[in-house]
């Protein structure tokens, strides 16, 4: 009998535990049934998803000494839920109640209204009717109010937060946010479109923000919809990842030396647009870059285009890639002459032309420190005349055919090509039926301040995570010699009276009556090797007589280069008084002179200057 108790006993218990289980089950059901059904068929019939993607923080972009180029700021946009139950319980009591204090404070913080207009926004969505559901079932009065069209700060969220009715949380008050971060660049328009843009998305549309979208987007979360404590919420299932940082080569006091110079240049003669890049000569960091377009509404100056990386006809320029190769082949030598005049030089159909008017006798170091196109269309043929093949694989071994340039989406290659014909191959040696990119420019001329070392230029230097460097970026050799020492020191010298022969450098001074009355890039603070060059722009199928692209593009300090730097404008206004050996010249001298003063010093020993670096 005990044991037959006992049996009976445990049964009692499971029949028990069973039939409450049911019981629990059967409540539950009748509960959905009848309280949340409504609710359950409306996220149903308007297709509103259990998930909700968590969007991760972009990465920063910094400069060298990790100052912010760009940022994601977090901003939210605020809603008031006008449909929660609690504000319709109870004869509306709660609503009414806290109306007129939520809609002062409202008008307090974020003040595009006024008290009244908060109040009439906020009363005609409480008293919205919504109608029926597609399923038949009666909707609840409100709706989804957007308290303010644009993006609030953190610092408004807190205080919306603490107003009355609102800091009773969503299911009392239906306050809720909705996260959105917005991309700022504190230093405003310095190097804008290098650093690029982000699309509506969040997705890099242009510049590093492109390039490195992988690395600065991170990598999203994932939020599901669940039932907690008779409350509806979203519960994280997959945290996101934020994006990685990027620290570029750029200097943010760099950026806004070169800015500065570049834009006075612009505003002064009026010219459509300009580009100017700094480069470090041993590393190859692009230090500052600056690229500006003319706004033809009201003539002001921003980014918009990518100059740095276009190819163009370089002009004049190309001289200097002419003669080293001439020279590094044996064709010619420095001290060899040519004949100029006056009324230009016809060679078959062409004519070549110099801007000074005079005849007379140029050693081809001479003819490149006043860039004699005459000189330079009989180097050419001289060196390459039915030979011209020979001249562009110069130019390959050179490291100028090669694309030199990839951290900036859309960056063009080189065209020069083998021409067909001898005129072609004259107005090859002084920029014309060649294009290249102000970015590989520079990195020729860079190859020269550097004892012809080809570097290519770069503009990240690491990825980080936090203080973990995830990808670091060095120096790459294009190419080790870009030719023979002998040519080396033969184009330096060039270079340096194209600066400073005061008779007949088109970068040193502007005299009249045998005065010098304006310094183009001289400077007595720090001594510039450069080119000068200037060519007429080929528009609507022929070349513009009064259009023409200007550039000076040299390293300094001459003696010790430490940096390379490049002017390019394009198109400007003050025909005829636009010189590059000055307009360009003068940026670049600028910029030398003031980096000097940032980055490092001359010290005078005895007769000579010395460069030394800060320590």
């Amino acid at each position: 009998m005990e044991q037959r108790q006992n049996a009976i006993f445990r049964f009692s218990i499971v029949f028990l535990l069973i039939t409450a289980g049911f019981v629990a089950v059967l409540l539950y059901i009748i509960h959905l049934q009848w309280f949340e059904k409504e609710e359950l068929m409306q996220t149903v019939s308007t297709g509103q998803s259990i998930e909700r993607v968590i969007t991760p923080q972009r990465g920063n972009i910094l400069d060298s000494e990790g100052r912010l180029l760009a940022s994601s700021i977090p901003g939210y946009y605020v809603y008031m839920d006008t449909r929660v139950p609690a504000l319709h319980q109870g004869g509306d009591t709660l609503f009414y109640k806290y109306l007129d204090s939520i809609s002062n404070g409202l008008a307090r913080i974020l003040p595009e209204k006024s008290a009244e207009q908060y109040k009439k926004m906020i009363t005609q969505s409480f008293k919205k009717r919504n109608g029926v559901s597609p399923k038949g079932l009666p909707r609840e009065n409100g709706s989804n109010l957007k308290l303010c069209p644009h993006r609030i700060t953190y610092i408004q969220k807190r205080e919306i937060d603490k107003l009355p009715l609102f800091r009773r949380g969503y299911y009392k008050s239906g306050l809720h946010f909705e996260s959105s971060s917005q991309r700022k660049k504190p230093f405003g328009t310095l190097a804008s479109r290098t650093i690029g843009s982000i699309l509506a998305n969040g997705k890099g549309n242009t510049g590093l923000e492109k390039a490195f979208d992988a690395e600065l987007q991170g990598q999203e979360g994932l939020e599901l919809k669940e039932r907690m404590g008779g409350q509806w919420g979203y519960v994280t299932v997959r945290e996101a990842v934020n994006g990685y940082d990027l620290v570029t080569t750029l200097d943010a006091n760099l950026l806004d030396i070169t800015e500065t110079a570049l834009r006075g240049c612009l505003e002064r003669t009026e010219a459509d647009w300009g580009c100017c890049i700094l480069m470090e000569a041993h590393s190859g960091k692009i230090r500052a870059i600056c690229n500006l377009d003319r706004n033809a509404d009201d003539g002001t100056y921003s980014e918009k285009a990518n100059h740095a990386v276009t190819r163009v006809e370089p002009g004049s320029t190309f001289k200097t890639i002419a003669m080293m190769a001439a020279l590094d082949d044996g064709k010619v030598e420095l001290t060899d002459t040519f004949e100029v005049y006056k009324s230009g030089w016809k060679y078959l159909d062409a004519l070549h032309t110099d801007a000074h008017k005079f005849d007379t006798v140029f050693t081809l170091r001479s003819a490149l420190a006043v860039s004699s196109n005459i000189a330079f269309a009989k180097m050419i043929l001289k060196s390459y005349d039915k030979k011209a093949s020979k001249f562009v694989d110069k130019l390959q071994a050179m490291g100028l055919r090669d694309s030199v340039y990839s951290e900036i989406p859309g960056a063009q290659k080189s065209r020069i090509d083998v021409p067909k014909d001898a005129v072609t191959l004259s107005r090859m040696a002084y920029g014309y039926s060649v294009e290249l990119t102000p970015m590989q420019l520079i990195t020729f001329y860079n190859g020269i301040a550097n004892d012809g070392r080809m570097i290519r230029p770069y503009l990240v230097e690491k990825v980080m995570d936090g203080d973990e460097v995830i990808r670091r970026f060095d120096t790459e050799t294009l190419k080790a010699s870009m030719c023979r020492r002998s040519t080396l020191n033969d184009v330096k010298l060039a270079l340096h009276d194209v600066v400073w022969d005061n008779n007949l450098g088109t970068a040193s001074v502007l005299k009249w009556a045998g005065h010098i009355v304006r310094y183009k890039a001289q400077s007595n603070m720090v001594h510039i090797a450069g080119k000068t060059g200037t060519a007429q722009i080929f528009r609507d199928g022929k070349y513009q007589k009064r259009e023409h692209r200007m550039t000076f593009v040299g390293y300094f300090p001459e003696e010790n280069p430490q940096y390379t730097c490049l002017c390019m404008v394009e198109h400007p206004r003050n025909y005829p008084g636009y010189d590059a050996g000055y307009d360009c010249g003068q940026v670049v001298r600028q910029i030398a002179e003031r980096t000097i003063v940032y980055a490092g010093h001359y010290e005078i020993r005895g007769d000579s200057l010395v460069y030394e670096k800060n320590k």
